[in-house]
């Protein structure tokens, strides 16, 4: 067997190669056809579920603008713009000028009509805030339309109790008794909206952070509507123990003077830290 004649090895090898190779050829092909089947079935069960993720992502993100829209349609949909807490609003700043003009009525008449508009005033105050927040008719209009109201109301007793003071023995000895707290509150309203604008500008978070409701604003509300609703009252020289009623109203008004401008500090207070972080 020389090495030229080529017979020998390829003899024996062939047919366990041949046939190995066969067999190894056949498993290879049957297993790349099956794999190519699990192949094709697992590339299409991945095609599906990106298409199945796909058809997901897309429908979250129709769903979550269909949301917006509609959170955008409500916003601007004249029924949901005029909600009960926003009319007993505008009712507040409508009211204001029936109460400048009833305050100048003489006798019991106007007297019990001018306190009667502020009293309902400070009730309709509270609850437009309580509708708003349980039946959850909040709108950024009935949200820059409610202190707005608040502060017109408050300023414009505030003006008319100075400028015709009460027939009281202590206003005609001390006729800056209303004037100071009355200055303190206006000034204090006016610095406030001023500041939360000048903030806002700077950061918009810091409204967010410092603007929240706490229970000095509470006390300072409460001292102020209820001080000006006994000093409206007290305006009928025929009441009985006037001059006591004139005297807690004072007193109330200073104190709620007092907690105006403590509040005025502590809010700034708050922002200057917020900035400053």
């Amino acid at each position: 067997m020389s090495p030229g004649s080529g017979r020998a090895p390829r003899s024996a090898s062939h047919g366990t190669s041949s046939t190995s190779g066969y067999g190894a050829g056949d498993g290879g092909a049957r297993k790349r056809a099956a794999g190519g089947d699990l192949g094709a079935a697992g590339e299409a069960s991945a095609m599906g579920s990106c298409y199945g993720s796909g058809n997901w992502k897309s429908e979250v993100e129709m769903n979550g603008s269909a949301i917006d829209g509609r959170q955008s349609q409500q916003q601007n949909d004249p029924s949901r713009l005029l909600t009960l807490p926003t009319v007993l609003t505008i009712g507040r700043v409508v009211a204001v000028p029936i109460l400048v003009s009833t305050f100048y009525m003489d006798g019991l008449v106007g007297t019990t009509v001018t306190t009667i508009i502020f009293l309902l005033a400070a009730i309709t105050d509270w609850l437009d805030g309580y509708i708003a927040r349980k039946w959850r008719l909040e709108t950024a209009f009935g949200a820059f339309l409610d202190p707005v109201a608040d502060k017109l109301m408050v300023a414009a007793t505030l003006v008319l109790l100075c400028t015709k003071p009460l027939e009281c023995a202590v206003f005609s000895e001390f006729r800056w008794l209303l004037t100071a707290p009355s200055i303190a509150i206006i000034g204090r309203e006016i610095t406030m909206s001023a500041v939360r604008e000048w903030a806002a500008l700077q950061n918009s978070r810091v409204i967010e952070q410092v603007v929240a409701v706490n229970n000095l604003g509470k006390w300072k509300t409460a001292t102020q509507m209820t001080s000006l609703t006994i000093l409206l009252a007290s305006r009928d020289p025929r009441l009985k123990q006037q001059s006591v009623f004139v005297a807690f109203g004072v007193a109330l008004l200073y104190a709620s003077a007092g907690l105006a401008v403590w509040s005025l500090i502590v809010y700034m207070r708050k922002i200057w830290r917020v900035l400053h972080k």
